[in-house]
């Protein structure tokens, strides 16, 4: 009895090694993205969500969806420990003058977070995102 427990408990132990190492702790968010060609998904997917949401799309309307795509793609390449180097505009220069208020913000969070959703994104992984998004929300919300 005593044998059978010893390798129960060994058994469980090597276990929980294992599964930490599946989940190795020096991924970057860009790789639990699915790198390169997850966060392009996931761009697109936000994309679709913003073209079909009547509050949100207005803000979007003028804009270039090339543009966006691509500087959106770069921002969270860079943000997440990819390999990319954002360099346009900051938040606050872009967001300035387009009266963006906190429900609007929040709507396009959601949108983002349907994005994530839509490409099998987990929600721990959508929550390491968010978290560096969140600070940048005072320089998008300039009523």
């Amino acid at each position: 009895m005593m044998m059978s427990l010893r390798k129960l408990y060994t058994g469980a132990w090597m276990l929980t090694l294992c599964g930490c190492a599946s989940s190795a702790p020096n991924d970057t968010l860009y790789d639990a993205l699915g790198a390169q060609q997850g966060v392009a998904s996931i761009t697109d997917s936000f994309i679709k969500h913003i073209a079909k949401d009547e509050a949100i799309f207005p803000y979007f309307a003028k804009s270039s969806v090339s543009h966006f795509r691509q500087g959106f793609q770069t921002h969270i390449c860079d943000i997440s420990g990819g390999p990319c180097e954002y360099t346009g505009d900051t938040m606050e220069d872009i967001h300035t003058g387009m009266k963006i208020n906190e429900a609007d913000f929040n709507r396009v969070v959601e949108l983002l977070i349907m994005a994530l959703e839509d490409n099998g994104i987990d929600y721990p992984t959508q929550n390491r995102l968010l978290k560096l998004l969140a600070p940048m929300r005072s320089d998008v919300i300039k009523i």
